[in-house]
């Protein structure tokens, strides 16, 4: 079976693109922070790992081959996190954590990912994760909004010099998900976004798994370098006064 891995796998959107590709047929390894995450009895392997610790990745592969006896074929570039600050207000640290996880933890996985699958003399598939502010600026998330779009242009980077070796690079491009960490956000999130959604819902974590699951199949075999908005339609439309 080829091996897939999914970082930042241990819940939420991550958690589902795990499960669905583990229901596909895929064996499936997740990377969680240290500490943070007990494996359970559903056959997905649970690695502890920093995505953005060129260290732990390098030896989350070597782990990975010696546990699976080959290193993925499929990459979802999942692991990500999110500040709340204005731009006056948002601290460096704040920033250098959003980035080195988000961006520098896609391209060190992406990069060291690939390196093995040319070493295997293997195709492959790399999925990144992105997000409605791959496209738009949102309020208070700046560094968030940042490390999205940099994801976004590395994607088509990477596809353009990784396709002559018969890797594909994508990514997926939530919009409002029905998450434990959204909900956070509002008393009313999935009531209020779904009103601002032509498809008037929000998603939810299945609806992204099942766009990464098409991306890495043989179904996308002539797709890269693009971005897939799993969004509703949410942000397709302009803020036009008399939409409804």
């Amino acid at each position: 079976m080829t091996l897939a891995l999914v970082t930042g796998g241990g819940s939420g959107i991550g958690r589902e693109i795990a499960v669905s590709l583990r229901r596909e047929g895929y064996d499936v390894a997740v990377t969680v922070l240290p500490g943070t995450y007990a494996p359970g009895d559903d056959g997905i392997g649970v690695f502890p790992c920093d995505a953005g610790v060129e260290e732990d990745v390098e030896a989350l592969f070597t782990k990975l081959k010696d546990t699976y006896g080959r290193t993925p074929s499929v990459v979802v570039n999942n692991a990500g996190i999110q500040t709340w600050a204005p731009l006056l207000d948002l601290s460096s640290d704040d920033w250098d954590k959003v980035i080195a996880t988000n961006l520098r933890g896609t391209f060190l996985n992406t990069r060291i990912g690939a390196r093995h699958m040319v070493a295997a003399g293997r195709q492959g598939a790399i999925v990144n994760i992105g997000s409605g502010c791959n496209r738009l600026a949102f309020p208070n998330l700046v560094d968030y909004g940042a490390s999205k779009g940099g994801i976004e242009q590395f994607t088509k980077s990477a596809a353009c010099e990784l396709g002559p070796m018969g890797i594909r690079v994508n990514c997926v491009a939530p919009g409002a998900i029905d998450t434990d960490r959204t909900r956070l956000e509002t008393d009313a999130y999935a009531k209020e976004w779904a009103g601002l959604t032509p498809l008037r819902r929000v998603g939810t974590p299945e609806d992204v798994a099942e766009a990464v699951i098409f991306l890495v199949s043989d179904r996308a075999s002539f797709i890269t370098g693009q971005t897939l908005a799993v969004d509703g339609g949410v942000f397709s439309r302009a803020p036009w006064p008399a939409y409804g």
